[in-house]
């Protein structure tokens, strides 16, 4: 096959219809194949041409183009299941919610697994769109409506991540829910802001534990710090999550929904006896009401209360207790791929921004000023 040939593949809805868009650049051989498809015709719209989008134009382009051009389906493949494990999502409370949702909407949520609170966003910010166009049908919202419903979001100074969160809904809805993978391919998100994770020192942390009198509260902080978990990863552990013979926390389910291991500390480990023995919890390891799991909002109040008794002069959240131990960890020598797995990246790429954080690099380095 002839690399340098290719043509790709785009979903478009043309008056309502759905259509096999094919993007390619200038070339006789190419050219003269896309003549020979039946029902090709050319959007002025779209600046590329299109034929029905049926089962059987996609297999006749695959066989017209079979050894003579690549056919990049990256625009065109169908989403996967986000989720092949977990509980099913309930959303009963948000249709009741958003009524003016299709009921499509919610089906596929289900269907695919999302998170509760990724299933909130999704719904919060679809609705907002929806309502923005009381006179439009969904169907009917092309890209232009779409872009310049997102541009008066940015000229209201909305977040990076509001906008972002409100293009995922739409797509969601047009690729997901109604089956045309990247039909907005072309709708841009503004830039995020490069910022460097806010990390406390290992002094610092401990001056955390060490002023916090509540020993429940002692064994959340030391926790989050400990294995480098999120918060919600925290409230879910159950007590059988604590392993003291491999010396290992056990997090089901997290992000993703994926399990992982991460370290237990040998100290911590000392005082979650002392806590359990007073405590008692039931199922979950922290617990606000018997049974049932500690708020979120409860952890960040305690970590940051923590943060004030130890003097500590800036903000400090519980993201920053995992941000910290991944470069504490760095600094000590630990390989990246461990950190990666400790704390339940996909990529090292996401884990490698701690190498911009972490310091014993610059130890070695004799400032100009002392020389």
């Amino acid at each position: 096959m002839n690399l340098q040939k290719q043509i790709t593949l785009k979903h478009l809805l043309i008056n309502t219809e759905k259509k096999i868009g094919i993007q390619f650049y200038p070339d006789k051989v190419i050219q003269a194949l896309i003549k020979s498809l039946p029902d090709v015709k050319w959007s002025s719209e779209f600046q590329m041409v299109f034929l029905p989008n049926t089962q059987k134009h996609f297999h006749t382009i695959l066989k017209t183009f079979k050894g003579v051009a690549w056919v990049n389906m990256k625009y065109f493949a169908r989403n996967k299941p986000l989720n092949v494990h977990g509980e099913e999502l309930k959303v009963d409370d948000l249709r009741k919610k958003y009524p003016i949702i299709p009921e499509a909407y919610f089906q596929k949520l289900e269907l695919k697994r999302y998170a509760l609170e990724t299933a909130k966003s999704y719904t919060a910010c679809f609705n907002r769109f929806l309502l923005h166009f009381p006179q439009k049908a969904p169907i009917d919202i092309n890209e232009l409506d779409i872009k310049k419903y997102l541009n008066g979001w940015v000229q209201r100074g909305l977040s990076v991540s509001f906008i972002n969160q409100s293009i995922n809904s739409i797509k969601f809805y047009y690729e997901v829910v109604l089956g045309m993978p990247n039909r907005f391919y072309d709708l841009e998100r503004p830039r995020k802001a490069s910022k460097l994770p806010e990390v406390v020192s290992k002094k610092e942390v401990q001056e955390m534990i060490n002023r916090t009198y509540n020993l429940k509260h002692q064994c959340i902080i030391s926790l989050l710090y400990s294995a480098g978990l999120r918060r919600g990863e925290l409230i879910k552990l159950k007590i059988k999550d604590i392993d003291s013979s491999r010396m290992t926390v056990r997090i089901e389910q997290a992000k993703g929904k994926k399990d992982r291991y991460s370290i237990l500390s040998e100290k911590l480990l000392l005082k979650l006896r002392a806590y359990y023995m007073e405590y008692r919890p039931k199922n979950f390891l922290f617990e606000g009401k018997p049974g049932y799991p500690y708020s979120t909002s409860s952890v960040v109040k305690i970590v940051k209360k923590a943060a004030q008794n130890a003097h500590i002069n800036k903000a400090v959240r519980p993201h920053t207790l995992r941000h910290s131990f991944a470069t504490h960890l760095l600094e000590a020598g630990t390989d990246l791929r461990y950190i990666q797995i400790l704390l339940g990246h996909n990529s090292t790429k996401t884990t490698e921004i701690y190498t911009h954080v972490a310091n014993n690099a610059f130890k070695s380095i004799k400032n100009p000023l002392d020389c």
